[in-house]
C-alpha cells in the first residue's frame, strides 16, 4: 500500500484526497494552505468558529494533518522524514517546492494541473482556456522540479470546454476528472513502472494571473462572452456607461445576431429592465446581451431603476 501525503486547498485538493482514498492508498500526512496563511492561534479560532470546508473534509476522514508553516521549512521536511512517504501529491499551491523536498518521496512528488501541459502553464489555466476560446482543455499529473508546471507527464486526461461554460463549471469538472485519474495513477504507480514523458517545450505556453476584465466592445461578441463566463466565480467582467461602472454577469448574457439598423460598436440596441439585460453590437457585427448589475454592492438593489433611467437605445458606450 502507497504511503501518500496530499498538499494543496480548494476543491482540487479534496478531491486527490478522495482519489488516493478511492485507490486503497494510506494517507499518511496532509498540509492544508491555511497552516501558512494564518498563524497557529487564529486558525485554530477559525477551525472551531468556522471552518473551512477543507478541514471539514480533513476532519471527516479523519487525516493526520502536517503542522508546518510551508513546504520548504524545517518543520515539514522533519515530519516528511518521519513520515518516508511513497509519494507527495500537490493540488494547488504558490510556493516553489526546493528540490531537498521534492526528492524526498520514495518515487516521486506530483503535481496536479488543470491544463493540457505544456500548454497553459501558471495559475488559474480554467479562466484562460476560456478567455483564449479553446474547445478542450484537460488535467495533467506532472513530476515536481525546480520550476512551475514543467516537469515530466505522467498522466493526462482531456476535458471538453462546452459554449456556456464558466471558470467555475469548468473547474468543477476539471477537478472530478483528477479525481479518477489520481486513482488510476496510483495504482499504476503500486503495481507497474511508469515512464515520465517530457514535455515539449517548443509547445509551452504560459499565462499569469488574470487582471484585465473589461469588456471591449470593439472586439468581437464571442471574445467579450468569454472574458465575462472566463472570470466566474473569481470576479466579474465590466464595462463603463458614462461614470458609472456595471458588471456583467455568465448568467443570461448570450451572443446573438445583429437584426436592427445600427452598425456601429458599442451602440446599445435594446433594454430589458425586467430582465436586468442590455444588447450591445460589437465589432464583429453581433450583438452581446449583457446581464447586468451596479459594480458596487449598495447600489445593486437599483440596478433596474438605473436601466430604466439612464439606458437608452442607439446610445454608444
Amino acid at each position: 500500500m502507497l504511503r501518500v501525503v496530499i498538499i494543496g486547498y480548494g476543491e482540487m485538493f479534496t478531491n486527490l484526497i478522495a482519489g488516493t482514498l478511492d485507490a486503497n492508498c494510506e494517507i499518511v500526512g496532509v498540509l492544508r494552505k491555511e497552516m501558512i496563511k494564518y498563524n497557529p492561534i487564529v486558525r485554530k479560532f477559525k477551525d472551531i468558529i468556522y471552518p473551512s470546508l477543507d478541514y471539514n473534509y480533513i476532519r471527516s476522514y479523519n487525516l493526520p494533518e502536517i503542522y508546518a508553516r510551508g513546504v520548504n521549512t524545517k518543520k515539514f521536511k522533519n515530519a516528511l522524514l518521519k513520515l518516508n512517504p511513497d509519494i507527495i501529491l500537490v493540488g494547488s499551491w504558490g510556493e516553489r517546492i526546493k528540490k531537498e523536498i521534492y526528492d524526498i518521496p520514495k518515487i516521486a512528488t506530483i503535481n496536479a494541473h488543470p491544463s493540457l501541459l505544456p500548454k497553459y502553464r501558471g495559475p488559474n489555466p480554467y479562466y484562460w482556456v476560456i478567455r483564449n476560446q479553446e474547445q478542450m482543455t484537460g488535467v495533467s499529473f506532472h513530476l515536481v522540479d525546480s520550476d512551475y508546471d514543467t516537469g515530466a507527464i505522467l498522466a493526462q486526461e482531456e476535458i471538453k470546454i462546452y459554449p456556456s461554460d464558466t471558470g467555475k463549471t469548468l473547474k468543477e469538472r476539471t477537478v472530478l476528472t483528477a479525481r479518477g485519474v489520481v486513482c488510476e495513477l496510483l495504482k499504476d504507480l503500486s503495481e507497474d513502472i511508469i515512464i515520465p514523458l517530457t514535455q515539449a517545450e517548443e509547445k509551452s505556453t504560459y499565462y499569469s494571473y488574470p487582471c484585465d476584465y473589461e469588456l471591449d466592445f470593439s472586439k468581437s461578441a464571442e471574445e467579450n462572452h468569454a472574458k465575462i463566463r472566463a472570470i466566474c466565480p473569481w470576479d466579474n467582467a465590466y464595462f463603463y456607461h458614462d461614470v458609472n461602472i456595471l458588471s456583467a454577469l455568465p448568467q443570461g448574457s448570450e451572443v446573438l445576431q445583429n437584426t436592427t439598423k445600427y452598425t456601429k460598436p458599442g451602440t446599445i440596441t435594446c433594454v430589458d429592465v425586467e430582465n436586468k439585460t442590455i444588447d450591445v453590437l460589437c465589432g464583429d457585427g453581433k450583438v452581446l446581451r449583457i446581464r447586468c448589475e451596479h459594480l458596487k454592492k449598495y447600489d445593486r438593489p437599483f440596478t433596474k431603476n438605473y436601466l430604466k433611467r439612464e439606458i437608452r437605445i442607439g446610445q454608444v458606450i
